[in-house]
């Protein structure tokens, strides 16, 4: 049986108390302007694949420079902090206490955002680590390790006085994510200095893998196993398919950073376990998903009118497609006609943004009225942000898929690559469009978000039994 909030007691926190309710507004602002800069920037160099003269010669503006600053801005800067500000606002729910130090949380802010700008400025100036969503130079990576390492600091120990003693699932995920991020940014110090050669790309295979499959995964899980039994309010569907989706994350994804480097010099067995492993993550990627939708039961009469529950299961749809994606794509077969070709960057798009990001938003459309004191300013706006941002991730997707296929096959056919080149212009067009429509959606949402804070009237937004969600399945 679920256990929730209300059986546990939890209906006697005051959470208004313990929670700091100034501090999330100001990560969450923080993460809706990283949310609007970094998806501009790729749009404007995707621009550059028809018109590749439209920003003049100007080195700055090349695609070698702002690349790297979509690519780090999107994780680290849209994802991460806004990921960062709803865990201040779940973390008391799910411990019954305030958040470690919370005080601490607003020189981390500063930290982070000037970690943020000053890696921005030195990837727009040229200075590259050259580590594929590890590119911010030695400054402003030090600079987020230790912000990162304060905050693990500060959840553990928020975890360990906790009131509330069953540890929800949100809880195991968030842990794991910090620890495993922290150890993974130790790894980003030494690959780019002191492992050379053919050890160099297979420990930068592990370490970009890392950051996607040990902090932007269990994180994003953090945000879709709390939001979504709370916005629907039913207990998480199964607490045991939970801990499988966790354990089977935590073996399996170290090893698949080389499936990358298949028919490369690395070791046949190394290339083995990689697409091994790969193939095996359809274990906490199903098992996961059962969950979510299995949580929607009983829900989806009001499915239509719950912008987070919307934006959760969206995200819930491209992992599945995403995913199965990105596991296909390590069998050898599949990977030759595939391989340096833009079915790649579907994939890629298809989790981190369809996926995370949006889970993101999700969480953000939920906590932002709460910490407000009043209702969202609009749905029908709100609504209409969740059609651009999913039709246009959907035909970016569908299109970035097509794409590489038809590329592989003409390569593979022995065309010239420069004639494959010509044949993608009409899809990359599309992906300009698609990218535009999810911008515009953004857009509308942070417009939305504004109006719903500076409206003078108060309105009672509904929260779940205890503050808490119905929730995540029960004790550990």
């Amino acid at each position: 049986m679920a256990t929730t909030a209300e059986n546990l007691g939890t209906d006697t926190v005051n959470y208004d108390e313990i929670t700091d309710y100034k501090l999330i507004r100001q990560w969450l602002l923080w993460g809706v302007v990283w949310l609007m800069f970094a998806p501009s920037v790729g749009v404007t160099i995707s621009t550059l694949f028809n018109y590749p003269e439209y920003l003049g010669q100007n080195e700055y503006l090349t695609f070698g420079r702002l690349r790297p600053m979509h690519v780090n801005g999107v994780i680290f800067g849209a994802f991460s902090t806004l990921f960062v500000g709803c865990v201040f606002y779940l973390l008391p729910r799910l411990t019954g206490v305030a958040v470690y130090k919370s005080q601490w949380g607003y020189p981390l802010l500063w930290l982070w955002n000037a970690a943020l700008v000053i890696g921005m400025v030195s990837l727009l100036l040229g200075y590259n680590q050259g580590l594929e969503a590890g590119e911010l130079p030695l400054i402003p990576d030090i600079m987020f390790f230790m912000a990162i390492a304060l905050m693990t600091y500060q959840v553990i120990m928020t975890v360990a006085n906790r009131k509330i003693r069953p540890m929800y699932v949100s809880l195991w995920y968030l842990v794991a994510a910090l620890v495993w991020t922290v150890a993974n940014l130790m790894l980003g110090f030494v690959i780019p200095y002191t492992i050379p050669g053919i050890n160099n790309a297979a420990f930068h295979g592990l370490f970009l893998h890392y950051i996607v499959g040990l902090w932007i995964t269990p994180a994003g899980y953090v945000l879709i196993y709390y939001f979504l039994p709370a916005s629907v309010k039913n207990p998480i569907y199964s607490h045991k398919l939970s801990m499988v989706g966790f354990w089977s994350l935590a073996v399996f994804y170290p090893f698949v950073g080389l499936h990358h480097y298949l028919y490369s010099p690395f070791a046949d067995w190394a290339e083995t376990l990689a697409i091994i492993t790969s193939m095996l993550l359809i274990i906490p990627v199903w098992t996961v998903l059962q969950n979510f939708f299995g949580t929607m039961i009983g829900r989806w009469q009001n499915f239509g009118s719950n912008l987070t529950a919307k934006f959760m299961i969206m995200g819930s749809i491209m992992y599945l497609i995403g995913c199965f994606q990105g596991s296909t794509e390590a069998l050898r077969s599949i990977q030759e006609p595939t391989h340096f070709t833009d079915f790649v960057i579907s994939h890629s798009h298809l989790t981190v943004f369809g996926t995370f990001v949006v889970w993101a938003i999700g969480g953000l459309v939920y906590v932002w009225p709460r910490v407000c004191g009043r209702p969202l300013w609009s749905f029908k706006l709100g609504n209409w942000s969740f059609w651009l941002i999913t039709c246009g991730i959907s035909l970016m997707g569908i299109g970035l898929s097509a794409q590489g296929i038809e590329q592989g096959y003409m390569l593979m056919a022995g065309a010239e690559w420069v004639d494959t080149v010509v044949s993608m212009k009409p899809y990359w067009i599309v992906r300009t469009v698609a990218g535009a429509s999810m911008d515009i959606g953004i857009s509308l949402l942070a417009y939305n978000l504004m109006k719903t804070a500076l409206v003078p009237a108060p309105g009672k937004v509904d929260e779940p039994v205890g503050g808490t969600p119905v929730t995540e399945g029960g004790a550990a």
